[in-house]
Order: structure tokens, then C-alpha cells, then sequence
């Protein structure tokens, strides 16, 4: 005859360490109550349950419009470490969806996460950076971590974060120097990010190279490019082992040489050679950019008479199957056979 036992172990797939989800409507009230509650572990537990919950940009919206930001904000300066990773955490999800990043700026969460730049816990400061790195993905983002002042705190940290952290630092401010790069370039950004461009990390030099092309759209960029002797080091990246290296190497020249000094130093280390070998990189944008850097190479006399014998190059990138190219390519040629 079947007997019952009562079980002491827990049901399958429970979490203790996750608060209780209350039903429908209610859920997100409840658990930002327990976000404000003074026992430590219904504080942690709510956390936990808030984590799964901002997946969906629906919970988002109702966790905004309920004031779960001003509760995380408070919940940031807690003394407990777990309590800050956790609301950390919490805010990087949330900096995924649109409706979130609209808080971020409505409830001004950005100068609040700043405070944690310095905080004792890496898995904090990093999820801290990737909720920047997340907001700075839309351009009302970027602006307001520019807006904000933090961008001379972040070019010092590239000095002193884990690889981890500096590759989702790297993202932010590669973003955020598109809008406006005027305080990075004050703030000493090209040497320090010359020095990226030496890292053994792959990752840490690809990023340092695409950062160094939004440093170098603005004509102080250009400058400093060429002050601090980064054309060479962009230059010797044409041959890195990594093929995403070698494309923003590229584009980081485009722009560098616009300048008449940029150009001679790009000559002057021999980078012809080097991209118009990136002409035959099965990367689109490794060709395009090594295209329109050889194209302001061709504008100086010297640059140009180097390039007359590989015309031939050029042409057949004309039957290349992006369009963006082809029309880089007819561009070149025409700059490439000039005649004053």
C-alpha cells in the first residue's frame, strides 16, 4: 500500500536565495517594498528576483513608473557589497532596453553610479561600466555621460581597470567620443590610448583603435595623433595577427591623415604598403578603410607617385560586392592619376 512521506529536502528549481514573486500585477510593488525593507537579506532576495524580472522591457516600464530607480539609487550607497553588486547588476540589465536608458536620464542615475567608479568590488564597478556602456549606445546616452563630467574619470581609469573592465571601457568611450571628444583630449586620452595599442590583450588593441577614430574626427584629434607619435604604432598594427586590429588600425589613419603633418608622418613609417595589402582583407571594413586612408596618402606628391603603379589595385575593387567600396575605389583612382 502507497504510503506519503514529507520530504525535507527543497522542491526542484527553488531558489532560496530569490524572493517569493507575488502574482501578476502585484509582483513589482512588492519586491520594490522589499528593496527598502532594513533586513539585509530580504533586500538581497529582492535583488535577486528584480535581476530575473528586467529581462523584459515590460517589467522595465512598471519598475520605473513605480519608483524601483529611486529605490536602487539608495540601495547603490548600501554598506553590504552583495547589496551593491546585485543593485548594479540590476541597472545594467535595465540600461539594455530603451525605456530604461530613458530613466537612467530622467532620474539622473548616471552621477549616482559614478560614485561606485572606486568601489572595492570589480564585479560592481563592472557591471557599473557595462550599464554606461549600454546607455552611451544611443546618442541621448553618450551625451549625458559627456554632459555628466565623467568622461576625464573614465580616460584615468583606462590606467588602472582589469582588462575586463577596460574592454567595456574602451566601448563607452568610443561611443561617447563621437559626440564630443573636447574633455577626453584635454584629459590626456591619446597617450593612454597609445599605450592600449602595445597591449598582448587582442581585444584591448582593437578597441584602443576604433576609440582612437572617434578621437580622431575632430581636427584637435588629428593633431594630437600626430604630437604624439601614435601614426607609427597605428601604422606597424597594419600587419597585427587580428583582422578587426588591422581594420580600425586603418580607420584610425584615415582620419589622422587629413592633416598635411599626419600625412608625411603615415609616409614616413611606410604604411602604403601595409594597406595596400589590407585591400585584399576578406573584412569590408578593413578594405574600405585602408581605401580612403591610401586615398589621403595619394594627396601629397610623394604619396601619389608611389601609388601611380598600383592603380591596377584599385580598379579591380571596383567590381567589389559592396557598394561603399566600389565607390571608395573610383574615388581613389581619380585622386591617385590627378594632374595639376
Amino acid at each position: 500500500m502507497a504510503k506519503t512521506w514529507i520530504s525535507m529536502y527543497l522542491p526542484p528549481n527553488i531558489n532560496p536565495a530569490q524572493a517569493s514573486i507575488a502574482y501578476g500585477s502585484r509582483a513589482l510593488p512588492k519586491l520594490n517594498e522589499e528593496l527598502q525593507s532594513d533586513d539585509l537579506q530580504t533586500r538581497q532576495k529582492a535583488l535577486m528576483a528584480l535581476c530575473d524580472l528586467m529581462h523584459d522591457p515590460e517589467h522595465v516600464y512598471v519598475a520605473i513608473d513605480i519608483g524601483c530607480l529611486e529605490s536602487l539609487r539608495t540601495l547603490l550607497k548600501d554598506t553590504n557589497h552583495v547589496v551593491r553588486i546585485k543593485t548594479t547588476e540590476v541597472l545594467s540589465i535595465m540600461a539594455t532596453h530603451n525605456v530604461g536608458r530613458d530613466g537612467f536620464l530622467k532620474h539622473n542615475i548616471i552621477l549616482v553610479l559614478s560614485h561606485l567608479l572606486n568601489d572595492p568590488q570589480p564585479a560592481c564597478r563592472q557591471n557599473l561600466h557595462l550599464a554606461f556602456k549600454h546607455l552611451s549606445q544611443v546618442p541621448s546616452g553618450a551625451k549625458g555621460i559627456v554632459y555628466s563630467g565623467l568622461i576625464p574619470s573614465l580616460v584615468r581609469k583606462l590606467h588602472r581597470e582589469e582588462d575586463s573592465i577596460q574592454a567595456i571601457l574602451l566601448d563607452t568611450l568610443a561611443a561617447c567620443l563621437q559626440e564630443d571628444a573636447t574633455e577626453a583630449l584635454n584629459s590626456r586620452v591619446v597617450p593612454f590610448l597609445k599605450e592600449k595599442l602595445l597591449s598582448p590583450n587582442d581585444t584591448i588593441r582593437c578597441k584602443a583603435a576604433r576609440t582612437l577614430i572617434a578621437v580622431s574626427i575632430p581636427l584637435e584629434g588629428k593633431k594630437q595623433m600626430w604630437r604624439y607619435d601614435v601614426i607609427p604604432l597605428l601604422v606597424h598594427l597594419l600587419q597585427d595577427s587580428v583582422e578587426e586590429v588591422k581594420a580600425n588600425a586603418a580607420g584610425a589613419l584615415m582620419y589622422a591623415t587629413v592633416t598635411t603633418e599626419g600625412k608625411y608622418a603615415a609616409l614616413d613609417a611606410e604604411a602604403i604598403q601595409p594597406l595596400l595589402g589590407l585591400l585584399l582583407s576578406p573584412l569590408q571594413k578593413a578594405r574600405l578603410n585602408a581605401i580612403k586612408a591610401l586615398t589621403m596618402l595619394a594627396e601629397a606628391p610623394e604619396g601619389r607617385r608611389m601609388l601611380k603603379a598600383n592603380v591596377h589595385n584599385f580598379r579591380a575593387l571596383e567590381r567589389d560586392p559592396s557598394e561603399a567600396v566600389q565607390r571608395a575605389a573610383r574615388v581613389a583612382i581619380k585622386v591617385i592619376e590627378w594632374k595639376p
